[in-house]
């Protein structure tokens, strides 16, 4: 299959119950799922998958109607979306993982860590999404909907600017957007059409807390200073019942991308290493 920008990355189409799903993969060693932020595709994990590479097989999938999967033409929910990276790691021969996500991605690793805990090691959530109530989801929610995601007549979406990102949306990008980045973004966006709604309404109906509170396995949370669930780090600590959390300083939305090296790094601290010797 082909690279990515001359990096030696793996790609190709996987046949699951949505149709066919596009992945991308880099790097040998144990593996670890990436789930990828709404609106966007793997795409956006390219600088994380390299630097997770020297030490770990880093797959990213492409959610149904995103990147370079099928569209599909229902509704889909987190659980649709965890049953196709487990697809995933069974065409690939992938008996267990962990599995890492950010914003809507953190969901899809928590519902991969409750409903396929026999393949599922460790969970890894950056910028974890957190409502107190339905009430809270609906309110942040509801600008998405309206001027931050601007559209055609049509309803397809329309491209945005680095300076509308820093001046109109700025709680949705990484504290130094770059044009890369930006330009990726656009074209996730165009990727996914009139079905960009599907991965939000999903987390919309997801019980992310309950099922926070349900996780078997380790967990990892990061969360960037920034970002504007941080204020909820204590309940966070309070619901995961094995969790292991850090506030990057400076950090913001879309932190897979920007602060790439520092997140392979606290994944390393806390996935062991099997090929490492133990000390005692």
């Amino acid at each position: 299959m082909s690279d990515d920008g001359g990096m030696n990355f793996q790609r190709g189409l996987i046949r699951t119950h949505t149709g066919y799903i596009h992945y991308r993969s880099i790097g040998e060693g144990p593996a670890i799922m990436l789930a990828h932020i709404n609106q966007q595709s793997s795409a956006l994990y390219l600088e994380l998958m390299q630097a997770l590479a020297p030490r770990m097989r880093a797959i990213a999938i492409d959610y149904p109607s995103h990147g370079h999967s099928d569209h599909i033409d229902w509704q889909p929910t987190i659980g649709t979306y965890a049953r196709c990276i487990v697809e995933v790691m069974d065409a690939l021969h992938i008996d267990r993982a962990a599995a890492l996500g950010e914003a809507v991605g953190a969901a899809v690793a928590t519902e991969l860590g409750c409903s396929h805990a026999e393949r599922i090691d460790r969970v890894v959530l950056v910028n974890c999404p957190f409502y107190p109530d339905r009430a809270v989801a609906d309110t942040n929610h509801a600008p998405l909907k309206s001027g931050l995601r601007p559209a055609d007549a049509s309803g397809f979406p329309t491209t945005r600017t680095l300076e509308f990102m820093r001046d109109q949306d700025p709680g949705h990008s990484p504290l130094n957007p770059s044009q890369s980045w930006m330009d990726r973004v656009n074209v996730a966006q165009m990727e996914v059409g009139r079905d960009r709604w599907q991965a939000l309404d999903a987390l919309h109906d997801y019980d992310l807390n309950a099922n926070l509170a349900r996780l078997p396995q380790p967990v990892l949370l990061l969360i960037g200073e920034l970002f504007h669930y941080c204020k909820f780090r204590n309940e966070f600590d309070r619901l995961i019942p094995d969790v292991r959390s850090h506030v990057l300083a400076k950090g913001r939305f879309c932190m897979t991308w920007e602060r790439a090296e520092e997140i392979a790094r606290h994944v390393f601290d806390f996935i062991p290493d099997p090929t490492r010797p133990t000390t005692r």
